[in-house]
């Protein structure tokens, strides 16, 4: 149970950084690598800001504003410079780690332990509200009293957050620079032709696509309680994975269905992740093994599922077509007979 909840609190949480890569990978049709940078990038400022005495909420604002520069100067240079989408990424990514060693003083981790972070801030505000109580007396009354987390502040505030973020994109991709950014990703050709500036498109949405990005970043250190330079190693995977499996499980059939499969998909992809650690063969370092093999899985089960629902119809078509000769034959041989 208490592996479960972690999983769905950390879950909304990586929701965000989802919704990101969502952004340029599915609406720009983008692979954007600037994503491993700029997670950090976000933990990296939001941390020492804190560490300096900043008010985290202040500190987290000045992490996606990083994250948003991040992404805008990917954009500027796939755009401008006229390289390559994946370089352009990858280029960025590597210089985002030098960039974010030295916004932690040159230093690979900045603890957290025993600063005001705005998860501590959150918790003390919901246990003056006196709400964990009602839920720990909810949750004991049904038999699972043993295992029950410390406050359930973080999970409900986290969610109502991201929640508010996903209408927001729902909002922004339906407005007239939405559905151009929409239009720029599906046929650049074309909505070029109507005039429309999609260089400035394409480096305004891989900007909101990693202000979002270094949100989360922002958020999982000081949920951690720590910033570290190698935390953003392997977040495309993970934010793929979390696109692919929602996409997969719920739909894409509207934005809106789209952007809440991205939100679920992330929540699913933290409680396998939890369940296969529970498993005594696997262990902690395992965990990008596990992503790669839950994205693998991801990618092949719908094809396989796809491939036996189609020969399924194909047998179907071929016994109504045997059925529908064997009626003409008798009819024909009736038609005979009666002759």
């Amino acid at each position: 149970m208490f592996a479960l909840f972690s999983a769905l609190e950390s879950g909304v949480i990586y929701a965000i950084m989802a919704l990101g890569v969502y952004l340029s990978f599915r609406i720009l049709d983008f692979p954007d690598l600037t994503v491993d940078g700029s997670f950090v990038t976000g933990a990296a400022i939001s941390a020492s800001l804190i560490v300096h005495g900043q008010n985290p909420f202040i500190a987290t604002m000045a992490g996606i504003l990083a994250g948003f520069i991040a992404g805008c100067i990917t954009g500027i240079l796939h755009t401008k410079g006229k390289i390559n989408p994946l370089l352009s990424g990858i280029l960025m990514m590597i210089a985002l780690y030098s960039i974010n060693l030295r916004i932690m003083d040159q230093r690979s981790n900045v603890p957290l332990l025993g600063e005001d972070t705005a998860f501590t801030l959150i918790t003390s505000f919901w246990q003056k509200l006196g709400l964990d109580s009602m839920f720990n007396k909810l949750f004991t009354a049904i038999g699972l009293g043993d295992s029950l987390p410390k406050t359930w502040g973080i999970f409900f505030v986290m969610a109502i957050v991201t929640i508010l973020i996903k209408f927001a994109a729902d909002w922004f991709l339906k407005t007239e620079i939405g559905l151009a950014l929409r239009a720029t990703g599906d046929n650049k050709r074309m909505i070029r032709s109507f005039s429309a500036n999609t260089d400035g498109l394409t480096v305004l949405g891989l900007g909101l696509s990693n202000a979002l990005v270094a949100f989360a970043g922002a958020l999982i250190a000081q949920y951690g309680g720590f910033a570290d330079v190698g935390m953003g190693i392997g977040m495309i995977i993970i934010g793929l994975a979390s696109v692919i499996i929602g996409e997969a499980l719920f739909g894409t059939k509207s934005i809106a269905r789209a952007t809440l499969a991205v939100v679920l998909g992330a929540v699913v992809y933290r409680i396998i992740i939890a369940f296969a650690l529970q498993i005594e063969f696997f262990e902690t370092g395992d965990l990008k093994l596990i992503t790669a093999l839950i994205v693998v899985c991801s990618l092949v089960l719908p094809k396989l599922l796809e491939a036996r629902k189609e020969q399924a119809r194909k047998m179907r078509r071929k016994q109504l077509n045997h059925q529908t000769m064997d009626r003409k034959g008798e009819e024909i041989a009736a038609s005979k007979f009666g002759s």
